[in-house]
């Protein structure tokens, strides 16, 4: 998938995974009363960071899907759609599917 934005350094370009719309009982829910999720694919990664003069790797991909924390990153808006950029240190961990 191209993005018309390239993250920079150590920053990551995320997609939110969609949020569950009813209970387990099968009530559904307000968007009001729904959180944002703390999951999502990364569509694009930068270079990596620079430590020394050193540009390191990143250890997450374009591809994963991550977790992060519930404040991290800043929303933005990519082709119409919502996103958001974040460091790699906000990044919780990586999801196996």
């Amino acid at each position: 998938m191209a993005t018309s934005i390239q993250p920079l350094f150590d920053r990551l370009l995320v997609k939110r995974s969609a949020g569950a719309t009813k209970t387990k009982s099968g009530l559904f829910l307000p968007d009001s009363a729904t959180e944002k999720p703390s999951q999502g694919k990364v569509v694009a990664a930068g270079g990596g960071r620079v430590v020394d003069g050193e540009t390191r790797p990143l250890i997450v991909k374009t591809g994963d899907t991550v977790m992060f924390g519930k404040y991290a990153g800043t929303e933005i808006s990519v082709d119409g759609e919502e996103h958001l950029m974040l460091r790699e240190d906000d990044v919780l961990g990586i999801i196996d599917n």
